[in-house]
């Protein structure tokens, strides 16, 4: 059952790419000129990565695998979305960065990498697709060297229990198991002529810090936000440059965490 959630859910990334690739939302042409995708947040916590060996989980077309080799970083991003991959590979040509991508399913990569880095990191968006937290926590604790840092920003999980107009409590907050959904468009274009199937699961607070918390990590740092870098909901207002929040709830609730875990 664990491969029809995973080929459902690189079905509706691999459909997204292009339309991501190519919206205002990911700005490529600004990349390609030397914008950088990496927000405050994350770069508070990652500190100077020059020299630094990091690995990049659920990296999507590499623009922040490729903006943390801007930095100085030797890079390996991993998605298991083909298209996204090889989007990765022409961008990092396009920019003449050097990074390593590597396509597969995250809990198969100790089947493809075996090396071990500085840092873990993985952001916005990520945990949502998986549904072993555990799993999750084994491959970041198995590539991380000793003292590596795990880095990690993610939207809160009191964002998902809303619907989409944020009027409604419509989800658990804690993991019931799987949500399958349908959607037309897409958080980067919504008006984008693709409509995708896919499946997510919504992991609390308690569920991500145990999954840590059972293997060799220590928690060094947690914060909570109460904006989104990202423009990537319904009904946002721009309160401060790149900083929205869902405007009938203003403050009201967290919208990002971050964590800082050392090995």
């Amino acid at each position: 059952m664990e491969e029809e959630f995973f080929n459902l859910n690189k079905a509706s990334w691999n459909k997204r790419t292009e339309t991501h690739f190519h919206s205002s939302f990911y700005d490529v042409p600004g990349f390609i000129a030397g914008k950088s995708t990496l927000n405050s947040i994350e770069l508070e916590l990652l500190g100077n990565v020059r020299g630094k060996k990091i690995l990049h989980l659920q990296c999507h077309f590499g623009q922040d695998t490729l903006s943390l080799a801007r930095l100085g970083a030797e890079v390996t991003g991993v998605d298991f979305s083909e298209n996204s991959i090889e989007t990765a590979r022409k961008l990092a040509k396009e920019t003449h960065l050097e990074a390593t991508f590597i396509c597969c399913n995250i809990y198969d990569l100790p089947t493809l990498l075996n090396e071990e880095f500085d840092i873990v990191y993985t952001s916005y968006g990520t945990i949502g697709w998986l549904p072993d937290l555990d799993k999750w926590a084994q491959i970041i604790s198995q590539f991380l060297k000793k003292d590596g840092q795990f880095i990690f920003v993610e939207f809160h999980p009191v964002v998902w229990m809303f619907d989409d107009d944020f009027t409604k409590v419509q989800y658990n907050y804690f993991n019931k198991g799987v949500i399958i959904e349908e959607e037309n468009g897409t958080y980067a274009d919504r008006s984008a002529e693709i409509s995708s199937r896919y499946c997510w699961w919504n992991h609390s607070l308690g569920e991500v810090f145990n999954s840590l918390l059972k293997i060799d990590l220590s928690i060094a740092s947690f914060n909570e936000y109460d904006y989104s870098p990202y423009n990537c909901f319904m009904h946002t207002k721009e309160f401060e440059h790149s900083k929205f929040r869902i405007q009938h709830i203003d403050d009201k609730i967290p919208m990002v965490y971050s964590i800082k875990a050392l090995k």
